[in-house]
């Protein structure tokens, strides 16, 4: 059973297209980067997955459950709004901003989504979320609150606190590219011990070490458009795509 796969998606915000018939499976359990230059539609790929943005035409299936199947932005599929939140609540997702609640210690943070949407077990929770903070390295920040903590260790806390909700996927839009250079390998740590535990994961990202290192597949966007798709041995060493060389000789100096 595929986790995600998108047939023909389409974006379009006025006159500008965003992005333009993007197919793409992922499988369980696997890792899957996307990579390419600013503007590309990666970002929009992505968010368009969780219906944080709502596609034009195309469709969306969430495994292997029709979710969308959209006609000049009409949806042609009939499920009721419980079955397709349920669907969308398999999957986490991390920004690049980090978002906590600032009037929230770090544990509250944490347990709040998991209470107050998915009516979780109060103690479970409290449980539950001091087991992903140690799982994160932030075990003795729990009655902390976000002002007091470094862009790297909040990034850390808003991994755990989308943990929490027990989704099946993870989504993750540029999750370093708000960090000071020397916090970003502590954030790429937490996701490469992720990967390595299984979870299906989406990277949006411009860490072309991680994306070599951890994922499965490598998929190149440009102008909107999934141009490449390939194993990272395969495409950072012979890029079939010559949007693709061109990418990677600019970042790589290769």
């Amino acid at each position: 059973m595929s986790m995600i796969r998108t047939e023909n998606l389409c974006k379009d915000f006025g006159d500008l297209k965003v992005l333009k018939n993007c197919s793409l499976t992922i499988e369980q359990g696997e890792v899957v980067c996307l990579i390419g230059p600013s503007g590309a539609g990666k970002s929009t790929y992505l968010r368009s997955l969780n219906h944080l943005e709502t596609i034009t035409e195309g469709k969306l299936w969430v495994e292997d459950k029709l979710l969308d199947d959209r006609v000049n932005g009409v949806n042609q599929v009939k499920i009721t709004p419980q079955e397709r939140q349920a669907a969308l609540l398999e999957m986490g997702m991390v920004f690049q901003r980090f978002n906590l609640f600032p009037h929230l210690t770090v544990l509250e943070n944490i347990m709040l989504a998991p209470i107050t949407v998915k009516k979780r077990d109060k103690a479970e929770t409290e449980q539950l979320a001091r087991e992903l903070l140690a799982k994160v390295g932030l075990h003795e920040k729990a009655d902390v609150y976000p002002g007091k903590l470094s862009g790297g260790q909040q990034q850390r806390v808003a991994i755990a606190r989308a943990l929490a909700m027990q989704p099946k996927m993870m989504l993750f839009d540029e999750p370093t590219s708000a960090l000071d250079p020397e916090l970003v390998g502590e954030v790429l740590q937490v996701m490469k011990n992720l990967a390595a535990d299984g979870m299906t994961m989406i990277v949006v990202t411009h860490e072309m070490g991680f994306a070599k290192e951890v994922s499965d597949r490598v998929v190149f966007m440009y102008d909107g458009a999934i141009l490449e798709v390939d194993t990272p041995e395969k495409l950072f060493t012979n890029p079939s795509n010559e949007r693709t060389r061109t990418f990677l000789h600019s970042v790589l100096n290769v």
